[in-house]
């Protein structure tokens, strides 16, 4: 069903829920966040069938705000149409020697996000892939694929923007070693979980 969109209450929604994620996750600077979005879920319609450059841009702004303070590369996630490639800054895809692909995004071929982002960002890039530090998917889009292994859920009390669901994920680097391995004390709950 769809819903009105207050576009400064998108932003403002946004940039709190990508701050706290970042906080939760404790993602230090010059770190990547991948976010995917559909502003047609936000906007209360089926993914992919109300795309807005509006919303699109109101959750860039806030993605902006809140990784700029926090000095975090945002890649923003493009729709299926371009295999979920992302728009980052071109300084982090060459820090991160991402692989660069030549399209520029557009409102029903890479979707509202990514031709937000590749309008606002300073030095846009298009890459295949990334393996990012935190993850933010607003409204279902899938952005697993390009998250750094081992994912791990982060859940925050903001569970909405606009009527679409969020998912937030961190990633931590995988455990080695078996029974006689150490391992520092921050992952100590971890390996309660799993019954070691």
């Amino acid at each position: 069903m769809p819903v009105k969109v207050d576009f400064k209450d998108i932003t403002r929604q946004v940039a709190g829920v990508t701050r706290e994620l970042l906080a939760v996750a404790g993602i230090r600077p010059g770190r990547i966040l991948v976010v995917g979005c559909s502003t047609s879920e936000i906007a209360g319609q089926k993914i992919g069938t109300s795309s807005s450059l509006d919303i699109g841009r109101a959750v860039v702004e806030g993605l902006l705000e809140a990784t700029a303070e926090a000095q975090v590369y945002l890649a923003a996630q493009c729709c299926e149409h371009l295999n979920r490639a992302l728009v980052i800054e071109a300084q982090a895809a060459e820090i991160y020697g991402l692989e660069e692909v030549t399209v520029v995004p557009a409102l029903k071929a890479g979707g509202a996000l990514a031709t937000a982002a590749y309008e606002a960002l300073h030095r846009p890039v298009v890459v295949a892939r990334v393996q990012a530090h935190a993850g933010l998917d607003i409204g279902g889009t899938l952005i697993g694929m390009h998250l750094r292994p081992v994912a791990v859920p982060v859940r925050l009390e903001v569970k909405t923007i606009g009527a679409a669901t969020l998912t937030m994920a961190r990633t931590r680097p995988p455990l080695i070693g078996g029974e006689r391995a150490v391992y520092p004390p921050r992952t100590r709950g971890v390996l309660d979980h799993l019954g070691s």
